[in-house]
Order: C-alpha cells, then structure tokens, then sequence
C-alpha cells in the first residue's frame, strides 16, 4: 500500500510538470502568434503610412546626402554631390526634385522602383524643409 501511494504521488508530480509544459508552450505560441501578427501588420501596411519625409530621408538617402542634406559624408564629397539646402537645389521646382529621386542624376541611382509616388512626394516636402533649418 505503501508502494502504491508513492507511485500515485509520483504520478501526480509526472502530471502536474506536463501540465506545466503545455501551458507554458501554449504561452510561448500566443507571444510568437502575437509577434508574427505585429509584423504581418507593419509590413503590410503601406510604407507610406509607417514613414514621414524625413524618415525616409534618414533611410534611404543619408547614407550619401547625409543626415543634414548638406552630402557632407565620405561619399557625398567623394561624388560631389550637392548641399541640399543649396539656393541651386531649392530652386528647382517639385517635379525637378520628382523626377531626380525617380530616375536618378549623375551617380545617384533611381528611386522608382524602391520607392512609391507618395514617398517621393514626402522626401520632396523633406527637402524644401531643408532650405528653412540652414
């Protein structure tokens, strides 16, 4: 009788620690669900909606124009390319601006592809607020 009271005890502690692991296997589904459900939303919203001018700026064109637009980096000097803030840079008109992101100018590759209409439009709006903070 003995025996079989320590077997029943053994079984419950076999029990409750199974019972243990399905919960927490069932917790680290609902946190990997929860996850993949918040990436699946962030990438599938448009880009558009997940940037501002200026955060496409910082990811797609600081790298040569620098954070500041003033393409004071090593491949900005390297490439010569223009300050941003430049009067011969804010002179030209938004489809100018347009269709340099679009097609590209010079050493700078196009955009179109990387790039939709209305994050153009935005980087655009980004620029002209340039010529205000120089």
């Amino acid at each position: 009788m003995v025996a079989s009271y320590g077997k029943s005890r053994a079984r419950k502690r076999e029990a409750s620690a199974l019972e243990g692991r399905v919960i927490v296997n069932r917790i680290h589904r609902l946190i990997l669900g929860s996850a993949t459900i918040g990436l699946v939303l962030f990438f599938c919203l448009p880009a558009g909606a997940q940037e501002t001018g200026e955060g496409l700026f910082k990811a797609k064109c600081a790298m040569c124009h620098g954070a500041d637009g003033a393409g004071q980096t090593a491949m900005g000097k390297a490439l010569k390319i223009p300050d941003l803030h430049s009067e011969d840079v804010q002179k030209r008109s938004d489809a100018e601006l347009t269709e340099i992101i679009t097609k590209g100018k010079n050493k700078m590759p196009p955009y179109d592809t990387k790039l939709n209409k209305e994050e153009i439009t935005k980087l655009v709006g980004y620029i002209r607020t340039l010529a205000k903070k120089h």
